[in-house]
């Protein structure tokens, strides 16, 4: 998982190296929604802070169980702790932040607002990293999170903190996703997912234990959090080399894909049919992500 950090962020990374990072990214994402699924799944029949720490643990009990027979535990101690603790803090809250959002919300609502996000990265992109994307890819960026509210079709409900909430998810994901960009060469991919890991499952633990304590769970249930353990790990270990080898700015708005991945994993674990707009939608956020990488 480790590798040094690209030095494209201020000089424009190559459209090679843009075109790899975006493939890495889509993976990205249909693993997260993968890991989407199964907390559905877990979520049904147990408390949601409680699953958010089950497969949190498990991302992390894997983590240290890998980085310790391949005798790489050291790579898991970030030698820039202040970025490593920041980055993690700004994970941690957009979790809690989106959680709230889902409760309040439509599920469409929140995770429109939330899209939003590609947008914030190419902005803070533009001022704080100095990259520039041209008009065809701000086109894609837009045209993308059209997209997105084709294919979820939001109604339209009175402002509340939820959307307070969701927004604030957006704001904090696209700052912790341009603090990648900025990560010096001496840290190590390991040490920022850990450093997540770390700060996520005991403040995910707490949440639990406030919001009406942890219950036993099944064997069936614990298998299911361990696999979305090691896909959340998976996830993250490949969002964070995905903004190393492109430009945060290009490689955020292949967020959208979740919409399509979401899509395939309702069909074949949930019997939930595509709608008509849904694939619309999909078709047009596969033109924004052309977009973006011309």
């Amino acid at each position: 998982m480790s590798a040094e950090v690209s030095s494209a962020g201020a000089d424009g990374a190559a459209p090679a190296a843009n075109g790899r990072a975006a493939l890495v990214v889509l993976l990205a994402f249909a693993v997260f929604s993968g890991t989407d699924a199964i907390v559905k799944v877990l979520a049904a029949g147990i408390a949601a802070p409680q699953v958010t720490f089950l497969v949190t643990a498990a991302a992390l009990v894997i983590l240290l169980c890998h980085a310790g027979v391949a005798g790489r535990l050291r790579r898991l101690v970030p030698r820039q702790p202040g970025l490593a603790l920041l980055r993690a803090l700004l994970l941690a809250g957009d979790t809690l932040l989106i959680h709230y959002a889902f409760a309040a919300l439509p599920l469409a609502e929140a995770y429109l607002l939330a899209f939003l996000t590609p947008i914030l990265v190419a902005m803070l992109g533009f001022l704080l990293l100095g990259e520039r994307l041209s008009p065809i890819g701000w086109a894609g960026v837009v045209i993308g999170f059209a997209g997105v509210a084709v294919a979820l079709k939001p109604g339209v409900a009175p402002l509340n903190l939820g959307h307070a909430a969701a927004l604030g998810s957006a704001v904090l994901f696209a700052l912790s996703l341009v603090l990648l960009r900025r990560t010096k060469t001496a840290e190590t991919d390991e040490a920022l997912v850990a450093s997540l890991l770390v700060v996520l499952t005991p403040l995910s633990l707490g949440v639990a234990l406030v919001g009406g304590g942890i219950v036993p769970v099944s064997t069936q249930d614990f298998a299911l959090a361990c696999a979305g353990g090691a896909l959340l790990l998976g996830g993250h270990a490949l969002l964070v080399r995905a903004f190393r080898m492109g430009e945060a700015s290009v490689v955020a708005p292949f967020q959208y894909s979740q919409i399509v991945w979401g899509g395939l994993y309702g069909v074949l674990l949930f019997a939930t049919p595509l709608e008509f707009h849904t694939l619309v939608g999909a078709g047009i956020i596969v033109l924004s992500g052309w977009l973006v990488l011309k």
